[in-house]
């Protein structure tokens, strides 16, 4: 994937990143927390890692979410659960969601630090704008 945010809509990420039974079981997951996430009003996620890859089984997803305006008192707690190294995300949702903060080690919000490599090189990551029923 080129470097930079790809905007997609839900369909177009199931369409384009669930192509086996595992990734499917993903999106799945990403639906629930997608639905949580939208209904205390957050406005889009970043997703990232090696499910946004040509990778069959990927181990899980990786994603974080934008915090202006989302309710927080109204999320599923384990949305909020970083600890364990998000065990408790990874058991319910099959992947890990952060909040778009700033990651310590690198100084920079999750958004920016997924959109880099190891190396430090760039790459792509994918944008979900979020509504109402947008993961459904």
């Amino acid at each position: 994937m080129a470097a930079g945010e790809h905007v997609a809509s839900w369909d177009e990420v199931v369409e384009r990143f669930g192509w086996t039974e595992r990734r499917r079981r993903q999106l799945d997951g990403l639906a629930a927390a997608i639905e949580w996430l939208a209904d205390a009003g957050c406005r889009r996620v970043w997703l990232n890692g090696s499910f946004v890859t040509a990778k069959d089984e990927p181990g899980d997803f990786d994603a974080c979410w934008d915090t202006d305006g989302v309710d927080l008192g109204a999320l599923d707690p384990v949305l909020l659960d970083l600890s364990d190294h998000r065990s408790a995300q990874k058991s319910r949702f099959v992947g890990e969601l952060f909040p778009n903060v700033v990651e310590t080690q690198s100084g920079l919000s999750f958004s920016e630090f997924f959109r880099n490599e190891r190396d430090t090189s760039r790459k792509g990551i994918v944008v979900i704008n979020l509504s109402k029923g947008d993961a459904s």
